[in-house]
C-alpha cells in the first residue's frame, strides 16, 4: 500500500534582505509504502534534512504534490492547511529531530508522557518509564529537568517522545547522532518493531550502516538538483 506520492516536489529559500534565491532540492518524485524503510542519502548541504521538514512541514514547500493516504482520507501536504496538518502530527505522523527543545520546568517524564496523555491513555507515565528506561537513561534523570541534561541524555527524551505514540509516517533526522551503543541499539529494535506493524520510515543517517538490514532502498538527492 501506497502511504506517500510525491511528485515534483520542490523548495527553496528566499533570502529577502540579499535578494537571493537558494534552492534545496527541485522536482523530486517518489513514493513510499507502509513498512517501507527509505534511506535519504546524499553528501552534506544537498537538502536531506530539508526534506524531512518540508515533509513535515516546518517548512513550506514551494512546488509540487505529497499525498499523503491518511486514515481520514488522502491529503496533500504542500497545501494542507495548518489545522490539518496538526492533526496529522498528533495521530499519524511522527518526526524525530536531532535536538530536544525542552520546555523549562517540565520533567523528562511528563514529556514524554505528554503524547499519550492527549491520547486519553491512564498508562502513559508507566509506559513513558519504561520507554526512557529502554533508550538508557538514569531513574534518577526521570523526574529531572532536560534542559539541564547533556546532549546525548536529552536525544533519549527526544526519542522517547516522538516513538511512544506509533506513527503511520516516520521522519527520522539523524537520530543516531548523539546515541551511546544501548540506546543506539533500543532504538534499532524499536524502529524494527514499528516497520513490522507497517509504520513507513524515511531516515537520514550520517552513518547509515547503524540501520543495516532495515533499509528497503534509498533516494539519493544530489547537489545539481537543487540547481
Amino acid at each position: 500500500m501506497t502511504l506517500l506520492d510525491v511528485r515534483n516536489l520542490s523548495k527553496h529559500f528566499d533570502v529577502h534582505h540579499t535578494g537571493r534565491r537558494i534552492p534545496a532540492f527541485t522536482q523530486l518524485t517518489f513514493q513510499v509504502q507502509a513498512g517501507e524503510f527509505l534511506l535519504v542519502a546524499g553528501p552534506n548541504g544537498v537538502g536531506k534534512s530539508t526534506l524531512l521538514r518540508t515533509l513535515y512541514r516546518t517548512y513550506r514547500p514551494t512546488g509540487g504534490q505529497a499525498l499523503y493516504h491518511s486514515l481520514l482520507g488522502s491529503i496533500d501536504l504542500v497545501r494542507a492547511a495548518d489545522v490539518d496538518i496538526t492533526l496529522l502530527r498528533r495521530r499519524e505522523v511522527g518526526m524525530v529531530s536531532q535536538f530536544l527543545r525542552p520546555r523549562p520546568r517540565v520533567t523528562a517524564v511528563d514529556l514524554v508522557a505528554e503524547p499519550l496523555l492527549d491520547d486519553g491513555r491512564p498508562d502513559a507515565h508507566d509506559q513513558a518509564k519504561d520507554l526512557l528506561g529502554t533508550f538508557g537513561l538514569k531513574r534518577d534523570l526521570w523526574t529531572a529537568y532536560p534542559s539541564t541534561f547533556s546532549g546525548g541524555e536529552q536525544q533519549k527524551v527526544n526519542l522517547a517522545r516522538a516513538l511512544i505514540l506509533p506513527a503511520r509516517l516516520l521522519l527520522l533526522d539523524e537520530p543516531t547522532a548523539s546515541l551511546d551503543a544501548v540506546a543506539r541499539t533500543a532504538l534499532r529494535e524499536r524502529l524494527t518493531q514499528l516497520k513490522k506493524d507497517g509504520t513507513a520510515l524515511i531516515g537520514v543517517f550520517h552513518h547509515p550502516e547503524d540501520m543495516a538490514g532495515l533499509i528497503d532502498r534509498a533516494l539519493t538527492l544530489r547537489a545539481d538538483a537543487a540547481g
